[in-house]
């Protein structure tokens, strides 16, 4: 029996608030999380939060290893907290695959804001757009536009994905990372990157300085004081860093996370005749100098786009090929206003054809021309690039059959014959970056024996199949948390499960390469393979991850005829290693390009300007050197010295994280249940075994259907009851709230299942509990429960006895008030201050911590103005000693003159250091003065209730 003393324990041990220094703090948030236990994550997330004071984390663990669970697990916290104020800003490619990943792993809304519902909103009269009931999203360059508005929002946190393409902030040529770092400067933040150092240590100074300015000096006394480091200097930088990034590597993690590896396979093939001369006259009408069918604004954009649907069909390239005619005609009829809407229009059209068309645009510059009207010589020109455009256009339309449509059937039977040699279920998911060629390939493996066994994927999913699939999958979870509300997540949701559990194959363009989770398919077909080697990394990641049970095979198509395509397979297979191996491309490699776009930027400039096979191997080889150049292996070892730690020393953490985080969610699952049993009572019908009830009538108020509902992370149908739910939140609320005036309870030690050493002397006893709650707000706000109970035979229970006395079954209860002696008041004040002076020392630790730091930036700002007067006393020692060597009167005469100039400078250098010093000194004690201030803190005390208690 659970009574309401039991009941409103249990709401408030469950709705405390933990320190930051409490291990318990995830608890709550790792409870509701629809994610798997992983202590690497759990000790990330608990790193992030370490310190109040803190202005944030770098989160650098290995590729694999699930950096985005764990900034969803501090996101969730500081959500449950009231703390909403949040944005993600990373690549535009990983927005989508954001939303998704918040909304079903840790039930939070987001937004993702881009330059059209940004638009929209202002248009309707929203004055902040970035003020949304939601998580915002957005891109690395649409923030950056946008800093001065990020500048005044109030965030309560932001985190940054990718975040080693800011890692050169502190050069005046990286716009985004400086726009970015001034409009955050006084924000919480947590940046997620595999590769916080690459080439060289300024990129470490310019990730921290972008947390916390304060860290080190500036960027000159950094360089002087890190550029050559011995021992010493190694154990003091790491001293620093320590406070600020935490890494694990993918090794230390091995008994918990099960790897696979990549299996590729190389489909080549041959283009018939006019396959080739289509090409050959596109590729050489794209290289000309000026071209009226494309916008000058975004000639390179359009070129690699065209470039794209020319390798993935004839069928894509036909379409692009009509729409470009179609606008030219329509321009020569109304040049005026067709100009200045071209582009607009010509967007839109590859776009509806070109999945990834918005997420490439965004990260895509380039420069923009004002249009002009129309000369008589325009218009000639534009009217035989018409006829010229029509006449590819009629080409591409008469091939029926494309060599590649054929070698995917040889490579579909080839990798299902590998995944039932692997034991995997036969599935593949087929990647194209075109539309069109998605319907081609719906056509051609229909008419090849797959017509039962296909399902598409797409940016719109607006063909009949995914319609009916939609509409049977909602009819199916009706009334269930599977069905979200949005068109968007439960198509996504319906196809993915229709593609599980009835079809062999998924034909998808670029969507399906964010935010999909395809552990169960362990085939990858690149059908057109994109240039940018993270776009590929995210498409095999679907498949390829935590979870997969098999090895992936990886299939890829090269085309025989065309040298440019092998180069750049060679590139993406042999220098990014992303096909084969146990992880795929490695942190160092994909770290290195830092965006993927210049990576295609490149490559399409090669398409462009390189004619021959010659001109194509020698600008190839010019690539390859510089990405030996930018992956060299130099920073390896200071890499291993600075970031990470023993094995030993994480695996025994880990552990102990693995261990501890289990019991308190074995815990939660505990007291919420008996919790929960005990306030819905006759509402609700109970099964005990499997965690699961089912809510019988709907309460007045509360957000919460009638139905099943179910503890279990996944498997069941119904509604997921977790803590942030809200009939949970009415449950907490209510026996949290409520008002006890007493009671005496028999509890049946004998009949409890389990043993309690520390309980065992008091069987056969009385006494009497007190239950009180000690609430401390401040920087770092907290509540402990206090339970203090004595036998009457004047024995005090050790605290454990007195909280197993919760646990133990209630044999009856009668409601009597319940006088508190003297004495028990006292020992709840005695315990009251033991938690005051563990917070009290807390305090002093984090003070002191910050204070060290605070130390450390102005003694690198005056050893640099020290340094400057040392080397100017140097150079004054060398131009003596080339004086008195020298028997030129000339240089003499020159050398005497910069000496008097250095003396002067001396002077001037001994009285900035006086100066320098009193500034430094000055701010740092005003900065501590104000940490001093934000530590302060409130002390509330609650008597809970006290019950009279007889074990038997």
């Amino acid at each position: 029996m659970t009574t309401n003393y039991h009941s409103k324990l249990f709401a408030h041990e469950l709705s405390r608030r933990h320190s930051v220094a409490d291990a318990e703090k995830m608890a709550g948030t790792l409870f509701d999380a629809q994610v798997d236990l992983n202590p690497h994550q759990v000790e990330a997330a608990l790193f992030a939060f370490k310190s109040p004071l803190s202005k944030g984390a770098i989160l650098a663990d290995e590729v694999g290893l699930g950096k985005t669970i764990e900034a969803g697990l501090v996101l969730s916290q500081k959500w449950t907290e009231g703390k909403r104020r949040i944005l993600i800003v990373g690549p535009a490619s990983l927005r989508k695959q954001w939303a998704q990943e918040i909304e079903e792993k840790f039930f939070l809304p987001s937004f993702i804001i881009e330059t059209r519902n940004y638009n929209k909103i202002i248009k309707n009269g929203g004055s902040r757009p970035f003020e949304q009931p939601a998580i915002v999203i957005c891109s690395f360059q649409f923030a950056a536009r946008h800093a001065d508005e990020l500048m005044v929002t109030p965030w309560d946190l932001v985190v940054i994905d990718e975040a080693h393409r800011l890692r050169n902030v502190y050069r005046p040529d990286n716009k985004v990372g400086r726009a970015l770092k001034t409009a955050f400067g006084n924000v919480p933040k947590i940046l997620l990157t595999a590769t916080p150092l690459q080439n060289s240590l300024m990129e470490l100074y310019g990730l921290v300085s972008i947390i916390d300015d304060y860290t080190f000096g500036d960027a000159k006394s950094f360089r002087a004081q890190y550029a050559r480091l011995g021992d010493g200097q190694f154990d003091e930088l790491k001293a620093r860093l320590e406070p600020i990034c935490h890494r694990t590597l993918r090794r230390q993690v091995l008994e918990y996370i099960r790897y696979t590896n990549r299996i590729p396979i190389t489909q080549e093939f041959t283009p018939g005749h006019e396959e080739q001369q289509l090409y050959d006259h596109v590729s050489d009408y794209l290289r000309r100098p000026t071209l009226a069918a494309l916008p000058s604004s975004q000639r390179t954009l359009m070129t690699l786009i065209l470039r794209k649907l020319l390798a993935s069909s004839t069928f894509a390239i036909a379409g692009a090929l009509n729409t470009l005619a179609n606008r030219l005609e329509r321009q020569l009829k109304d040049d005026a206003a067709v100009k200045n809407n071209l582009e607009e229009e010509i967007t839109e059209d590859l776009e509806e054809d070109y999945d990834g068309f918005q997420e490439t645009a965004e990260e895509w510059i380039d420069d923009e021309t004002p249009p002009e009207l129309l000369t008589d010589d325009d218009i000639t020109a534009i009217k035989d690039e018409i006829s010229e455009l029509r006449r590819f256009q009629e080409l591409a339309v008469s091939i029926s059959e494309n060599a590649k449509g054929k070698s995917l059937l040889t490579a579909l039977t080839a990798g299902f014959d590998k995944a039932d040699e692997l034991g995997a279920t036969q599935k593949a998911i087929i990647f194209t970056e075109s539309r069109r060629t998605q319907d081609y390939l719906v056509r051609l493996l229909s008419e090849n024996g797959y017509a039962e066994d296909l399902v598409l994927f797409n940016g719109s999913n607006a063909d009949a199949q995914s319609k009916a699939i939609y509409e049977a999958w909602k009819a199916e979870h009706a009334g269930t948390d599977k069905v979200t509300g949005s068109r968007t997540a439960d198509m996504r949701a319906a196809l993915v499960d229709h593609f599980r559990n009835r079809a062999k194959i998924m034909i998808a363009t670029e969507a399906a390469a964010e935010g999909i989770n395809l552990q169960f398919c362990s085939m990858v077909v690149n059908y057109d393979l994109p240039w940018n080697p993270q776009r590929i990394e995210q498409r095999i990641g679907r498949c390829h991850r935590y979870g997969q049970k098999h090895d992936v095979v990886v299939v890829n198509f090269l085309n025989r005829n065309n040298a440019a395509d092998q180069r750049v397979f060679e590139l993406l297979s042999e220098k990014f290693q992303l096909f084969s191996g146990v992880f795929g491309a490695s942190d160092d490699i994909l770290g290195a390009i830092e965006s993927g776009v210049d990576f295609e930027r490149r490559i399409s400039k090669i398409y462009q300007s390189c004619r021959t096979p010659d001109e194509i191997e020698t600008a190839f080889e010019t690539l390859r050197t510089e990405m030996d150049e930018q992956i060299a292996e130099t920073m390896d070892n200071t890499r291993q010295k600075l970031l990470e730690h023993f094995d030993a020393e994480v695996h025994d953490r880990l552990k102990m994280n693995m261990e501890k985080a289990s019991a308190y969610l074995d815990r939660y699952t505990k007291i919420l249940w008996a919790l929960t049993k005990h306030e819905l009572g006759k509402r609700a019908h109970f099964d005990d075994g499997h965690h699961t009830f089912t809510l019988k009538q709907a309460i007045d108020g509360v957000d919460a259907p009638v139905g099943g509902y179910f503890l279990r992370k996944e498997g069941l149908e119904g509604h997921r009851y977790r803590l942030g739910h809200p009939l949970a939140r009415h449950v907490l609320e209510r026996a949290a709230g409520r008002s006890l005036n007493g009671a005496s309870l028999t509890l049946d030690y004998t009949g409890w299942p389990a043993k309690a050493a520390a309980l065992e002397p008091f069987v056969g006893a009385s006494g009497t509990a007190l239950v009180h709650k000690l609430s401390v707000r401040g920087s770092d706000d907290q509540d402990h429960i206090i339970i203090v109970a004595r036998a009457d035979d004047g024995r005090v229970l050790p605290e454990t006895a007195a909280r197993r006395l919760f646990d133990l079954p209630v044999k009856t209860i009668t409601e009597q008030a319940v006088p508190t002696p003297a004495d028990m008041r006292t020992a709840v004040s005695t315990s009251e201050e033991a938690i005051l002076a563990d917070v009290q020392k807390r305090k002093s630790e984090w003070m002191i911590e910050e204070s060290k730091k605070l130390e450390g930036w102005a003694d690198d700002l005056v050893a640099q103005a020290e340094k400057e007067l040392v080397d100017a006393k140097n150079r004054e020692r060398d131009l003596k000693r080339e004086m008195r060597a020298s028997s030129d009167p000339q240089r003499q005469h020159q050398i005497q003159t910069e000496i008097q100039e250095i003396e002067k400078s001396k002077r001037r250098l001994r009285q900035n250091i006086f100066e320098v010093e009193d500034k430094i000194y000055e701010k740092r004690d005003a900065m501590i003065a104000e940490i001093e201030a934000r530590l302060q803190q409130s002390i509330e005390r609650t008597a809970l209730f006290a019950v009279r208690w007889t074990v038997i």
